[in-house]
């Protein structure tokens, strides 16, 4: 059954190479369809995006266009096809010559979409909530400055993990298990999972493992007193929030999901091998 679909939004990378190319394609493409399209570039972060009647965003540029998509879309519900322009990324499954063909069969009910669970982070500050954040990968609580051990308490919604001395610790989504997490020892999750990771960095405790939990849970952080170095948040690897001693910091999922449109060159396990290299090679 064809999906219904009058107005597009792109949302792009003007940095990336053919950026302005594959923009005139896709609004020449729409427009002999009577599909009215808009362009949004990720340098207008600070502009307020109109989502009225969008039916579908083209996400185009890699796996970093594609965060700053979601978290703009996710509570509109608007589905996303990401085109990557560069290299595959994890997530951005549709190369610049594939996007034709993505397009129509998402148009005609022939691809799916995948839902990717978002976290939602509040720091609280002195009993206030003094700002909150959504993300799509990760949410990574580190020092601000010169890499210096920091000391922070580890809770769930109903049992206390204990203190956690590191580099800092990674709060994962199933999508972000491939990206920062994982670079750090983290497992690999399916992205379409319902699950959260707590991953420290560097741990000076050995014992301090990776730990998956369910994606209902809630995650608490507090920072602790007297640290050596001041301390950020930083949300997807492109929000940052200095942070404060005994600030706490809650993790959730957001009631709304990511909505990605999948591929169907290559899935998500054909890219994993790909990029580790899992059958052989000098980088695997």
């Amino acid at each position: 059954m064809k999906r219904k679909i009058n107005r597009v939004l792109i949302i792009v990378n003007r940095l990336k190479n053919e950026a302005d190319r594959i923009i005139s394609e896709i609004r020449e493409y729409l427009g002999q369809r009577d599909i009215e399209s808009d362009i949004f570039s990720t340098e207008d972060r600070n502009t307020r995006l109109d989502c009225t009647r969008v039916d579908l965003a083209f996400s185009l540029g890699g796996d970093g266009t594609v965060l700053f998509s979601a978290r703009l879309l996710a509570p509109h519900k608007i589905p996303i096809l990401p085109v990557n322009l560069g290299n595959f990324g994890f997530i951005t499954e549709v190369s610049k010559t594939e996007w034709v063909s993505a397009f129509e069969k998402f148009y005609h009910g022939e691809l799916g979409v995948g839902e990717h669970l978002m976290i939602k982070v509040g720091v609280q500050r002195n009993g206030d909530e003094v700002i909150s954040f959504t993300g799509l990968n990760d949410g990574v609580i580190s020092a601000a400055g010169i890499s210096k051990i920091v000391r922070l308490y580890i809770s769930l919604k109903s049992t206390r993990l204990g203190e956690y001395r590191a580099d800092g610790v990674i709060i994962a989504t199933p999508t972000g298990s491939t990206a920062y997490s994982a670079a750090a020892g983290g497992p690999i999750l399916d992205p379409e999972m319902e699950a959260m990771i707590i991953n420290p960095i560097c741990p000076f405790t050995l014992s301090n493992r990776p730990l998956v939990v369910q994606g209902d849970e809630k995650i608490y952080v507090e920072i602790g007193d007297k640290q050596r170095t001041s301390l950020i948040l930083t949300i997807d690897g492109q929000n940052v929030f200095p942070l404060q001693p005994n600030d706490i910091i809650e993790f959730r999922k957001t009631e709304e999901k990511a909505l990605i449109i999948h591929s169907d060159k290559r899935n998500f396990y054909e890219i994993l091998r790909t990029k580790l290299n899992w059958s052989g090679g000098p980088d695997a």
